[in-house]
């Protein structure tokens, strides 16, 4: 590191038997160079930055099932929401460190504070992952001490090297000096030069208190691999610790400062599989690496790397239907390498690469270096973890199921399509509803281009996420099994849920086949709907009931109790609607009617003649509700006009009565907005009707005319809407009607009879019961009428 090594470092124990190896977390340079040094030292104990209480996890780091990223896991035993993680992937220097102990077979340690202390010193005991100082993602830690965190702010020290040495860009200058950097002659010496860095930034910057503490437990660690007999140690931590742990106070120092520790929880570990994507988040649990997918390459690619990362994105491009050739790909490399030499880099860096990209390899699309960016920069590498990985009974009955179910997690998301005939598809149906139970959306649910209006099809895409293990540590406080768990909480939900969440509850424990919740939970839902007067919830919790009564079939699923219940809502709804309609003003007219249309293709799928009668009488009086005594007295037009076209719509009117409504609330004793509301109430769902009868569109057309010019103004909002929720090809015949002239009965000319080819007709039958999955109707044979 040019400039910044005048002479051997003071902040470096080289010939001690303590090696300081300071590092920046997830940096491949990092990784290379910790490989070298540990190559050269040979060290017989190597001590690692992360919680002690993993050391028995440590061996498996050498297992061939175990592949990463991945990430350690801790969560506090009574209260697995209180979970922290310390990710790893294979171009992180401590994954390296891990590796080289365990093929050597030397003790490997960690030495940072416990994770049951780091726990306790967040918020909530699940602290979100804070930027280090070392500019490393430190996972687990906490925000503050008890007592508050004393300090300057942060420093970010790969911005002050960078400016030092006359750098604008710090992670460029990193890149360049430290990940491109192959290691050579003296493995030590990158080491050697942050660590003198780093002195000179902490003279200027003391660390956090937070910061104090930690080091001090890191500094016990060390003495304690030096009690132990160990005469070479290999310490691998954040560079910005390198100085603290050089330095070596007294005992009771460090014993003072861990004094103020709060008390310790009982924390449990296990390894989790992990992903790029989750590398590449700055918030949450992520661990702010921009391009973990550029770094995986350049770790894993030291000879050409740039040449070879062209090549990736030319065959992901090309399976995208992009025409790249090899000739491409050469002018990129030169493109990349002549940028680098005009920017004064040594080699092309991720910049520079993306450059290129675009220019040669995208045509300057953007579009197709988004992909480029989303597919390789970032990655949806996932990580997989040994059965022998200690794991809650949950998570092993999850693991279990997948591979039963041939339902692989997978970072990268994708599409399934379920055919609920079959016994495996219904399976998987099953296992995902069941998981969205507990919180874990490993699939959602989704609409395809393919239209089906059947039950035995359902569409889902899938998308694996790290956070899934916490949650699946959460579910274990209700059951051992997934179905156990889903079980326990749907009936623990039950005994607190409103009306409308108990309907959709029992659709959920439907869907995920829970004989044992649905029984409490159609109790609740029962007690629920007999207590609740609210006609907006019975409104809202009907139609997820009756939806819920349309997967009984294909599921084989007694709904008797779900049909009683969703009788006895519609009953009450047909009384208590008509009064809730009145008094409201255009929001709330609005929302009641979206739950009238609801309700109303609700009543027609229980398919209940008893209750489509009284819900006809229902939407009669609704629709007889005029606003004589001022708005508040009746119901807006809104929802008058829409109670007419549902009732033209059944049959229970003909258009003669509809034109005669329509023709009375058009009429001068009507205000012009009342009217407006009706007509968009009645005409809203298919415009159609205006079309095939001329006498309702003349009369709408003349009220139209006669509106003064004042008034047309504040209709246009409403007659806007209206009309523009037509079909375009309704608007334009319309338009063309109304501009012909005076609206009379469109002239059909139906041609010559040519009568019934009955013979013609039946050879289309077995066609249609095929698609309409009905069995195949016996045609009786009709004599040759050629023998007479």
């Amino acid at each position: 590191m040019e400039g910044l090594l005048p002479g051997r470092p003071r902040g470096l124990r080289v010939t001690a038997p303590v090696t300081l190896l300071g590092v920046r977390h997830h940096g491949p340079g990092s990784a290379r160079a910790v490989a070298a040094a540990l190559a050269a030292l040979r060290p017989d104990a190597v001590l690692i930055e992360g919680p002690p209480e993993a050391d028995e996890l440590a061996a498996l780091a050498a297992e061939k099932d175990m592949v990463p990223p991945v990430a350690l896991l801790a969560h506090v035993s009574d209260d697995p929401a209180r979970a922290a993680f310390w990710p790893f992937a294979e171009f992180s220097p401590e994954w390296v460190a891990l590796r080289y102990a365990a093929d050597a077979g030397v003790p490997v340690r960690f030495i940072d504070l416990p994770a049951g202390q780091s726990l306790a010193l967040g918020p909530r005991g699940n602290p979100a992952a804070t930027s280090g100082p070392d500019g490393a993602s430190e996972e687990g830690e906490g925000s503050g001490v008890p007592g508050g965190t004393s300090g300057p702010d942060p420093v970010d020290p790969i911005a002050e090297l960078a400016a030092a040495a006359g750098h604008p860009d710090p992670e460029a200058w990193w890149e360049d000096v430290i990940e491109h950097r192959v290691p050579d002659g003296d493995p030590l010496a990158p080491f050697a030069a942050l660590a003198e860095a780093m002195t000179a930034l902490r003279e200027h910057h003391p660390a956090e208190r937070r910061d104090e503490i930690r080091e001090a437990a890191m500094r016990q660690q060390i003495r304690a691999a030096r009690r132990a007999g160990h005469r070479t140690v290999a310490v691998v931590c954040g560079a910005w610790h390198v100085p603290a742990l050089a330095a070596m106070p007294t005992v009771a120092h460090d014993r003072a400062l861990l004094a103020e520790l709060p008390k310790k929880l009982k924390a449990e570990l296990t390894w989790v599989p992990w992903t790029h994507r989750r590398l590449s988040q700055h918030t949450g649990y992520g661990a702010g690496i921009d391009s973990p997918g550029w770094y995986h390459h350049l770790y894993s690619t030291p000879e050409q790397p740039v040449a070879r990362w062209m090549t990736r994105v030319a065959e992901l491009l090309r399976a995208e239907d992009h025409p790249v050739s090899s000739a491409h790909v050469i002018e990129a490399v030169r493109l990349a390498d002549t940028l680098a030499a005009m920017r004064g880099r040594p080699l092309p860096g991720l910049t520079e690469t993306l450059d290129a990209v675009r220019a040669v390899l995208c045509d300057g699309s953007d579009v197709a270096l988004a992909l480029v960016h989303d597919r390789l920069v970032v990655g949806d590498a996932l990580g997989e973890v040994p059965d022998g990985a200690p794991a809650v009974p949950l998570q092993r009955d999850l693991t279990r199921l997948q591979r039963t179910l041939r339902l692989k997690p997978e970072a990268a998301t994708r599409d399934l399509v379920l055919d609920l005939r079959k016994d495996l598809d219904a399976e998987r149906s099953r296992l995902l509803h069941r998981l969205r139970l507990l919180g874990l959306h490993w699939g959602r649910p989704t609409r395809d281009g393919v239209q089906s209006t059947g039950t035995f099809r359902e569409s889902w895409q899938l998308a694996w996420e790290p956070e899934y293990a916490v949650r699946l540590v959460e579910a274990g406080q209700w059951g051992t099994t997934v179905q156990g768990a889903a079980t326990g909480k749907a009936i623990a939900d039950a005994a607190t849920a409103e009306l409308t969440a108990l309907t959709e509850l029992a659709e959920h424990c439907l869907l995920a086949g829970l004989p044992d919740a649905l029984p409490e939970v159609m109790r609740r839902l029962a007690d629920r709907a007999a207590l609740d007067t609210d006609a907006g919830h019975l409104a809202a919790a009907l139609p997820a009931l009756v939806r819920t009564l349309r997967y009984g079939d294909v599921r084989a699923t007694d709904t008797g109790a779900l049909t009683a219940v969703a009788l006895g809502l519609a009953e009450r709804l047909c009384v208590a609607l008509p009064a809730a309609c009145t008094g409201l003003d255009a929001d709330g007219a609005a929302a009641r009617r979206t739950e009238i249309d609801a309700v109303h293709q609700a009543i027609a799928l229980l398919s209940d003649p008893a209750v489509a009668e009284r819900w006809a009488g229902a939407l009669a009086a609704l629709a007889a509700r005029e606003p004589h005594g001022g708005p508040a007295t009746g119901v807006p037009g809104l929802l008058r006009g829409r109670a007419v076209r549902l009732l033209l719509d059944d049959g229970r009117i003909d258009a003669e009565e509809a034109g005669r409504r329509l023709g009375l609330v058009l009429s001068i004793a009507s205000g012009p907005l009342d009217a407006a509301g009706w007509v968009e109430g009645f005409v809203s769902g298919g415009g159609a009707l205006l079309l095939h009868d001329p006498a309702l569109l003349g009369l709408l057309d003349g009220w139209l005319c006669g509106v003064p010019a004042d008034t047309f103004t504040d209709l246009l909002p409403v007659l806007r809407r209206t009309f523009s929720s037509l079909e375009t090809g309704v608007r334009h015949t319309i338009g063309s009607r109304v501009a012909a002239g005076p609206l009379a009965a469109p002239v059909v000319d139906s041609g010559p009879d040519l009568g019934l080819d009955e013979e013609r007709a039946d050879a289309t039958t077995p066609v249609l019961a095929l698609l309409l999955g009905v069995p195949r109707p016996r045609i009786p044979r009709q004599p040759d009428r050629r023998a007479g």
